[in-house]
């Protein structure tokens, strides 16, 4: 166990029919996160948005040390297995982050359960893709100088052979087309203020896909994180937390105080 997994508490809820596992550390208002395609990882801006916020982070059902998930076929239906999560825990309203692969997860939990959602904050989302768009491969060195800007920086990627083909084969089968017209409608009728951060030096999804979320969403704000890559909250967790919190609390009125680190178009 990690330092920054001791300073959370593990635990599991029943939600249609799976058992999923939680990390939670905080108290205060509920924020969930959702995980990439890589699977549940702990981040120092976790530690530091619990010191505000009832921090939540998921394993969804099919990753990490979870059982293989056949039953799931779209991320439609992995949102409808997250929001029924959140109200098992007896949550009522909460925010939410997602991580690339889970900002089609979130969205579509946002547009099945929009009273519940009160905010998004959707880090290097890759619910719209470049065509031809691949995910990150090959050997743990080579997919850490991908998804971050400082690898030296991150923690070293424990990559098990056997859970890295489980999530393979679930994410291949859930990450549908890179522009998926059905959800790109239901978006503009997504109210719910959200938030997209997008890391200058990623180098998954490129960064001027940010203008297709501004252009979707009716509430949307569109910040750059210098010096990040894919992994925002792993480069740079204390600008990371800082333009999340203050978009938690301000929403569409939120001011960015690190301006020598964020550039918001």
């Amino acid at each position: 166990m990690t330092a920054l997994e001791g300073a959370f508490s593990e635990g599991f809820v029943e939600a249609d029919g799976f058992r999923i596992r939680t990390m939670e550390a905080g108290q205060g208002t509920p924020l969930i996160h959702l995980h990439g395609a890589g699977g549940m990882r702990l981040t120092q801006a976790h530690t530091l948005l619990s010191r505000q916020y009832r921090v939540i982070v998921f394993e969804m059902p099919g990753f990490g040390l979870s059982p293989v998930n056949d039953r799931t076929q779209s991320v439609r239906e992995l949102g409808a297995t997250m929001a029924r999560a959140v109200s098992a825990l007896g949550i009522e309203r909460c925010n939410v982050i997602a991580t690339s692969f889970a900002a089609r997860v979130a969205f579509w939990l946002a547009l099945q359960e929009p009273g519940r959602v009160q905010a998004l904050v959707l880090e290097a989302p890759a619910a719209i893709r470049p065509a031809g768009h691949q995910p990150p491969s090959g050997a743990p060195e080579q997919i850490a100088r991908q998804l971050f800007a400082h690898p030296e920086r991150a923690a070293p990627m424990a990559l098990d052979p056997d859970v890295q083909a489980k999530q393979r084969a679930l994410t291949g089968r859930l990450r549908g087309p890179d522009r998926d017209a059905d959800l790109e409608a239901r978006l503009r009728e997504l109210a719910t203020p959200t938030l997209v951060l997008f890391g200058t030096l990623d180098r998954v999804i490129p960064p001027e896909m940010g203008r297709y979320y501004k252009e979707l969403l009716p509430n949307c704000q569109l910040v750059f994180v210098y010096d990040a890559g894919h992994e925002i909250s792993t480069d740079r967790p204390e600008a990371f937390t800082d333009v999340t919190a203050d978009f938690l609390e301000r929403h569409e009125a939120f001011v960015i105080n690190r301006k020598e680190t964020l550039i918001s178009p």
